[in-house]
Parts: structure tokens; C-alpha cells; sequence
């Protein structure tokens, strides 16, 4: 298939021939690390001429602007097709409603940084396989377990890694031309000369994409090995793969999540600090339902380590263990094979005599020196920071030292997706997504209510209850009641009536931009399943609104995006 690259034109993103692509998704672009590693700084160039000699290109904002015919930019190549069966066999309808197709491969995301490094160790020690295939007569490619890298190597800085994988393309049905996803290349020069007439043909970025480029897209292919090459080869990935890993450890970021779990499993008491409302005692009930919870600042002597009684008839003491040691033994020995919590919260607001108690339970999981915890029983313990409570006391050195620490910090952007899973009612999702966490929390003053994440999930309650937002301001306070009140009143399209196509053109027009911000802030709160239809409804809302919408849904993981 002959296919001739091009750019996109001014009339194609901004003008009368405007692409549906850019009505859907906008103008503003995605840049692979490989472009940025070349110089690309979010514009992309377009291929018409901007008057007086200068060139038309689109900011990384995504605005119209001129450039230097002589400078350079990044390159988002685009090409005709009419029949997109012909260029690739991986065609998938993307979440924003228009076909994305796979097609040629070029060096993109930046290897992770520990992979990184050994591909360097391992380029320096001459061992990986070289594909034969160089991207722009620059930059060789290496293959490692089945998947290619590129090597790039600034002056006086690091070398970087690009992993290699297939290209992304848009494809407008109308225009029948396929635009690739994301810019994926730079040029430093437009023109050899510093006049651009609007004659793309003779311009260097035309060869380049027709040359160059057109030659690396073109996936390599690597010599089939002979047995004893395979043989060698295999031998050499097992060895590369004993020194990249030799403790065979899984390595990459943990949520607080996974290290209470990983405390819990592997038998160490942990320590969860935060205010009160952060929801400390919910994520043990994540992990175990039934957990024994002993509020330490109520609790007695009696009630935490048991108690001596007098026998009269036999003139004896007998020692009885506290209720909460009975529970937890009977629940271990109904389910040997399951770990349960004894949750000792408030730790830090107990009396000094009672913290001591906990000690000795922490440090020898023992009760009072009598009764023993089970196997199967794990110690988690929490309490406010001397700065979140007056009522709070300092622990013991040795008391601090037995724990595993996690501090507990409710982000919005955690609440949010927390939000979403337990049901919590779409008008204070919207409200808590449309101020961006200024409401989340408000400022205690033992006087008044005061919002928190505990108190939100409360007011969710009510108003699934009552469906009055002014009952709210027994929970959170006047001044945001107030607010929500005011902002439930706004005339937004909600999600069930956008799932149900309760809508019309006009319902949408008549939206100005703070009630359409609005709308997209409590479309958010849609599920997996339903995001392709609202992401149909919000592109009528405008591209900067489909942008808030990708930002928040995906919630600092790209992937689920993806």
C-alpha cells in the first residue's frame, strides 16, 4: 500500500474542514517520553502556511499559533485512508466514540527506571540483541524477552530507554484519513529555508515523514536463531534475569492498603495514625469484617486484661479472661485456615496504665500473662497524632518501636474513587468533585459542626433518607450547607437522565460553563461499563469538559483510561 504522510492542515483542526475527531477530543495533544527526549515540548505542527513566510502549528494548550518556517516542532503525522481494513487488523472503538487502529511500530514510553538501568548494564557489557534496525539513522534498537527498546543518549546525561511498540491511529470515517494518537516524533527544521509558501511537499518534514519515517515505522523483524542460538540466547535471559532480580522481589509502588495487609500477613503489629475521620477503622474492615474492635479510652483494667474472682467454694481466686479474648479465640478456632484482627483503637487517647496493658498484649501476644492469642490472630492498632488531638498521649519508645506506622492521609482524589465504589449519593460526589476537595474537610472548633470524610459519608445517609440538603447542616455545618444547597439548585443533566437519554440538544445549550463543569463533575462518578456512553454525552459538552472528565476518571492510572 502506497501511503503518502502528511500533517494536518488549519482548516482540518481549526477551520470549516474540521475534523470530527477534533470536534470529539479537541486540539490539545499527548506526547510520547521518545518525542519529548527529542525536544518536542507539547505544539505540534501543522501543514499549512501561516502568512509572511511562517508556518501555523498547535500549541501544547492546544491553541492556533505561528511558528518559524526555519524552527522545528513535534510531529503528529495523519494519511489518507478509505478503507482502514487495509492498514491494520487491530481496530477497537475507542472510549471517545471513534475508531483507533494499530499500525506500524516507533519507539514510545520511557522504560522503567530499574529496567532501565540494567538495559544499560547490560549494553555496556555488549550482551543485548541488536535488531539490525536504527530510527533515525541515530538510534539502534535492542530486543530483550521479546520485546524492543531504543537507547538514547544526550550529551552529558544519562542514557534513557524507550520501549518500541505500535503506533495508535484515530480514524475519521468522514475524511477518511487516519491521524496518529499522540505526538510521536520532532524535526528541528520545517523548511530549509526561513520562507514557507504552504507547498508541504517540499518542506523537510515531508521527507522526513515519507522518508525516515516511513522506513522506521516498518516493524522490524528478527533472524530466526539456530538451536544452539536459542539455546544460548535462553540461557543468557535466565542470567540476565538472576542479575536483575536476585532476591526475586516484585518491585513498584504500594498503597497504604497493601502494607497493613502485608503487616497483617506477615505477623507484625501495625499502627495507623491520622485524625479521626480519615477512616482508619473502615480499612480494617476492608481486610477483615468481623474484627474485634476495643476502644482503649473507655476501656478498664478489667475489660482489657480480665479479671479475678473469689470461689467460695472451693476459697480459691480463679482468673477470667475479658470478653474481647473470648470472641477472638472462638472466631480463630471456627476459621483456622483466616487471619482475624484485634483492633485496639484510640491507643494514643488511653491512660498510661492501660496503654502498658496493650504493650504487654503487642509485644508478647499474650493477656495478662495467662491467655494467649491465637495463631491466627493479628494485632492492629491506631490513634490520633498528638497534633490531631489534645486528649492524645505520647507513646512509650518501646511501645512505638513494636509497630509497623502508616499514616492515614484521605486525599480527594482517594475519596472520590472511594466514593464511586460505596454508592455515596451523586449529588455530593458532584459537589465534593466540583469544589476539588476545598469542602472535604472544614476547621473544628468544639463549637460548631465541621465537615470530614467520616461526615460526608454520614450526610450520604440522610440525604438517601430525607432528601432534604438542608438537614446536612447537623453534619457539616451552616456555611456548607449553604453551598451545597446552592449548588444541588444549579440546572445540571445528571447521570442517571444521561444513561436513560433524558436529554435534549437544547438541555445542553442552555448549560453555561459553570453548570456544565458541574454536570461533568458528577458524570465522574459513572461506572466502567457505562463510561463510553457518557463520554458520548460530554463531547457535546466541549473538549476541555471530555479533558476534566479523562483527568478525573482516571485517577492517577492512565491504563484504565487507556
Amino acid at each position: 500500500m502506497n501511503i503518502n504522510y502528511t500533517l494536518p492542515s488549519v482548516e482540518q483542526v481549526f477551520g470549516e474542514q474540521r475534523l470530527d475527531i477534533f470536534k470529539t477530543i479537541g486540539t490539545k495533544c499527548a506526547q510520547t517520553a521518545f518525542a519529548e527526549a527529542l525536544g518536542a515540548d507539547g505544539s505540534w505542527l501543522l501543514s499549512s502556511a501561516a502568512g509572511y513566510g511562517d508556518v501555523c502549528i498547535v500549541k501544547g494548550n492546544g491553541e492556533r499559533a505561528v511558528g518559524y518556517a526555519s524552527g522545528g516542532g513535534g510531529v503528529r503525522p495523519a494519511f489518507a485512508c478509505e478503507d482502514i481494513s487495509r492498514v491494520s487488523e487491530k481496530v477497537v472503538k475507542d472510549i471517545s466514540g471513534h475508531l483507533l487502529a494499530e499500525y506500524g511500530e516507533y519507539p514510545q514510553d520511557a522504560a522503567e527506571k530499574m529496567l532501565a538501568r540494567f538495559l544499560e548494564d547490560e549494553h555496556r557489557s555488549g550482551m543485548l540483541r541488536k535488531t539490525g534496525k536504527v530510527y533515525l539513522d541515530v538510534y539502534e534498537e535492542y530486543e530483550y524477552k521479546g520485546t524492543k527498546y531504543v537507547r538514547v543518549k544526550p550529551e552529558e546525561e544519562r542514557a534513557k530507554w524507550f520501549e518500541v511498540a505500535p503506533l495508535k491511529w484515530y480514524y475519521d470515517e468522514t475524511a477518511g484519513l487516519l491521524l496518529c494518537k499522540s505526538i510521536i516524533a520532532y524535526v528541528r527544521e520545517y523548511c530549509l529555508d526561513t520562507v514557507y509558501e504552504g507547498d508541504f511537499s517540499k518542506t523537510e518534514v515531508c521527507r522526513f515523514l515519507n522518508g525516515t519515517f516511513a522506513e522506521d515505522i516498518v516493524p522490524s523483524v528478527l533472524r530466526e536463531l539456530t538451536a544452539e542460538e536459542q539455546a544460548e540466547y535462553d540461557a543468557y535471559i535466565r542470567r540476565a534475569e538472576a542479575r536483575r532480580n536476585p532476591y526475586d522481589l516484585t518491585f513498584g509502588q504500594v498503597t497504604e492498603e497493601d502494607i497493613i495487609r502485608g503487616a497483617i500477613e506477615s505477623d507484625i503489629a501495625v499502627f495507623l495514625h491520622g485524625p479521626s475521620s480519615e477512616g482508619k477503622s473502615a480499612r480494617i474492615r476492608q481486610i477483615d469484617p468481623t474484627c474485634e474492635i476495643i476502644y482503649l479510652r473507655n476501656a478498664t483494667p478489667d475489660s482489657l486484661n480480665g479479671r479475678s474472682v473469689y470461689n467460695q467454694s472451693t476459697g480459691e481466686m480463679i482468673d477470667l479472661p475479658p470478653t474481647w479474648y473470648k470472641k477472638v479465640v472462638a472466631k480463630c478456632e471456627a476459621e483456622p485456615d483466616k487471619l482475624h484482627v484485634v483492633f485496639f483503637d484510640e491507643i494514643n487517647n488511653a491512660l498510661p496504665s492501660i496503654q502498658g496493658m496493650a504493650f504487654n498484649i503487642v509485644l508478647d501476644k499474650e493477656v495478662n500473662g495467662l491467655w494467649r492469642l491465637p495463631d491466627n490472630a493479628r494485632v492492629v492498632a491506631a490513634g490520633n497524632d498528638m497534633q490531631d488531638s489534645l486528649a492524645a498521649n505520647q507513646l512509650a519508645a518501646p511501645f512505638f518501636n513494636r509497630f509497623a506506622h502508616v499514616y492515614i492521609n484521605t486525599t480527594t482524589e482517594k475519596w472520590l474513587a472511594w466514593a464511586r465504589e460505596y454508592d455515596i449519593h451523586p449529588a455530593i460526589y458532584s459537589f465534593i468533585a466540583y469544589k476539588r476537595g476545598e469542602t472535604l474537610r472544614s476547621t473544628y472548633d468544639g463549637e460548631k459542626p465541621n465537615a470530614d470524610p467520616r461526615k460526608w459519608e454520614m450526610a450520604s445517609k440522610m440525604l438517601y433518607a430525607t432528601g432534604h440538603p438542608e438537614m446536612l447542616r447537623s453534619l457539616i455545618g451552616e456555611e456548607i450547607t449553604e453551598e451545597f444547597v446552592q449548588f444541588c439548585a444549579r440546572p445540571v443533566i445528571t447521570l442517571d437522565r444521561v444513561l436513560r437519554g433524558d436529554y435534549t440538544d437544547r438541555d445542553i445549550e442552555e448549560l453555561d460553563t459553570a453548570e456544565r463543569y458541574a454536570t461533568t463533575m458528577g458524570l465522574s462518578q459513572v461506572s466502567d461499563e457505562d463510561a463510553g456512553t457518557v463520554t458520548a454525552f460530554i463531547s457535546k459538552l466541549g473538549p476541555e469538559f471530555l479533558a476534566v472528565f479523562d483527568s478525573l476518571r482516571a485517577h492517577g492510572a492512565p491504563d484504565r483510561w487507556e
